[in-house]
């Protein structure tokens, strides 16, 4: 029963040994550093499948392109199960049910009275806006008027000068023409005589 005092010795190294590894793995596994080693490895992993899931794989790509058999309608209309597994790899399919999902919810549940407080609060908010934007557009429609109507009354000013050196062209020319006739007129008889 009587162990010699070197085995003893044996025993109580490995036991230290033993207590030393574990103590050190214990360590390691509660040291801060390595434990947010581990979340981050986790989170980038849960990342990484989350972009899998969604995004696809190069060969998940090339089976979908090359097994393009089924209709878009069977497969909407199949169970979440097979919607699933057909938009995965799809991010425009995937962001389409989602979408249609989200509307059906907001089209079926009536808005809560926190939405519907938030939507006054934003009626509120801008109703000054609304009046400032009013407002500023009056101040152009009226600036326009007025542009509108000086130029308008230019261009009558235009015309009417317009129509006064026309008359008084012709007028002029209209008396030089006669003044002309009656000169010829008058050497047409002088000639004769």
């Amino acid at each position: 029963m009587g162990q010699s005092t070197e085995e003893l010795r044996r025993d109580i190294e490995q036991t230290r040994d033993g207590l030393s590894d574990a103590l050190g793995a214990i360590g390691d596994r509660v040291s801060p550093g390595r434990v947010l080693e581990r979340r981050k490895n986790r989170t980038v992993q849960g990342f990484q499948s989350l972009r899998h899931r969604v995004m696809g794989t190069v060969s998940n790509a090339k089976d979908g392109i090359s097994d393009g058999t089924g209709s878009a309608v069977d497969t909407i209309t199949s169970t979440p199960d097979t919607v699933r597994a057909h938009t995965q790899g799809s991010p425009l399919a995937a962001g389409a049910i989602a979408f249609g999902v989200g509307f059906l919810i907001a089209a079926v549940f009536p808005p809560s009275r926190s939405e519907q407080q938030a939507a006054q609060t934003l009626l509120e908010k801008a109703e000054p806006v609304k009046d400032e934007l009013l407002a500023a557009g009056q101040d152009v429609a009226s600036e326009l008027k007025d542009s509108a109507r000086s130029a308008l009354d230019e261009v009558k000013q235009t015309a009417a000068d317009g129509k006064q050196a026309v008359a008084d062209t012709a007028h002029d020319t209209v008396e030089a023409t006669r003044d002309t006739a009656q000169a010829d007129a008058g050497a047409v008889k002088d000639a004769t005589t």
